[in-house]
């Protein structure tokens, strides 16, 4: 008892810490020069992500589906790493592209850096994640005329249902499969002019369809390092969300990589001391209309007492009602922020701040509802107990 009890203190004051770290790295760099494309989140780690598995590209699923690399991302409620798998996601504009997130060293510790899009690739570590990402810019296609067009020798393209294509032969000279900038063994790569110039471009963060992949990547167990050793089952999807059927590809190699003993998190090596902590962790949901739809029943509850139960479900019916207001309010408020900060050509850091905030906002609403449909599930009518028939006794 009392070795687990130091243990949660510790990776719970380890977490603390690891954050603070992070978040003055942020700062830091937010306050510094753009010296690379993306500005660090909060979220630090100790010890290297894996290497990034070998899989094949599924099928472009239509016109302008433009590729977004898998990458491996951090769990801190588990203590562990997980791949979010490749997808093709439309673009939130004409004329965009997507920059790949990436894993840094920043000398004390892995600093994540998000991906984002915009009208230039920038600056994304130098990683090798293929398909066109060979460490710099982009080599699997282009816009022409408010069109995509895709080179058919870096994409898996079915040209009898796409047409804008072309043929330019690439050569990848940068075959390692390291997922980190810098430190030992990292890659050794910096920012180009042109990728810094990037860096200081509107910018637009991930859309809703890439953070419905990082939330089913997240809940998915075999997803994690530690169960697949660097060999996830699930390494690209045809369309984001859809971990199943067609479309889906599994890495070809991988799984030799093992996580470092007591690394935090509820992971971290050791046995769980109660069911809750074996449990997935709970997705990170960013705007309203991200949230899953609540599954309530229609018919009222069968007590006994029919105006009692007709009464309660017209209460159950007010009280999903003005959350339904709410979470439409809420979406109404943030995307009029997105929209205004799209005007004011906000920066990366702003639409990250921005980001953050909607969903600390999502997170608390969702909280409250919560909490107002279980305190209404205490007050629902119950059933009458049933009158007792004495003078028998049962052995």
């Amino acid at each position: 008892m009392h070795s687990a009890m130091q243990f949660r203190w510790t990776a719970m004051v380890a977490t603390t810490v690891a954050f603070m770290v992070a978040t003055t790295v942020a700062l830091m760099l937010a306050a510094a020069p753009p010296m690379q494309a993306q500005v660090a989140v909060g979220i630090s780690v100790n010890f290297a992500p894996p290497e990034l598995p070998v899989y094949e590209q599924p099928v472009c699923p239509g016109d302008g589906y433009i590729w977004t690399p898998g990458y491996w991302a951090w769990d801190p409620e588990f203590g562990d790493y997980y791949w979010v798998p490749g997808t093709w996601v439309l673009a939130p504009e004409p004329g965009y592209l997507w920059t790949p997130a990436y894993w840094g060293w920043s000398g004390s510790a892995f600093v994540f850096y998000p991906g984002y899009w915009g009208p230039r690739v920038g600056f994304y570590g130098g990683i090798n994640y293929g398909f066109g990402y060979f460490g710099h810019g982009y080599e699997g296609g282009r816009w022409e005329g408010g069109h995509f067009y895709y080179n058919r020798t870096v994409k898996n393209i079915n040209v009898t249902n796409i047409h804008n294509v072309y043929s330019t032969t690439v050569v990848n000279r940068n075959e390692t499969r390291v997922s980190f900038n810098g430190g030992k063994g990292g890659i050794n790569a910096r920012p180009t002019s042109e990728e810094q110039a990037a860096a200081r471009e509107r910018h637009v963060g991930a859309v809703a369809t890439q953070q419905q992949q990082i939330n089913a990547a997240r809940a998915d167990r075999s997803l994690r390092a530690s169960e697949n050793h660097g060999k996830p089952p699930i390494a690209a999807t045809s369309r984001a969300g859809a971990f199943s059927g067609a479309g889906v590809a599994a890495a070809r190699s991988g799984g030799n990589y093992s996580p470092p003993e007591n690394r935090g998190g509820k992971g971290g090596g050791h046995e769980a001391s109660s069911p809750s902590e074996t449990a997935p962790s709970r997705p990170a949901y960013v705007h309203p209309n991200d949230l899953p739809k609540v599954n309530r029943s229609e018919q009222p509850p069968n007590s006994g007492n029919a105006k009692a139960d007709q009464k309660y479900q017209q209460q159950v019916n007010k009280m999903y009602q003005k959350q339904e207001q709410e979470h439409q309010q809420l979406q109404k408020q943030q995307d009029q922020e997105h929209a205004k900060a799209t005007q004011k050509h906000a920066t990366a850091v702003q639409h990250q701040q921005m980001e953050q905030r909607h969903q600390q906002q999502t997170q608390q609403m969702e909280q409250r509802h919560t909490q107002q449909q279980q305190k209404m599930e205490r007050q629902a009518p119950q059933p009458k107990a049933q009158p007792s028939h004495g003078g028998e006794t049962r052995h």
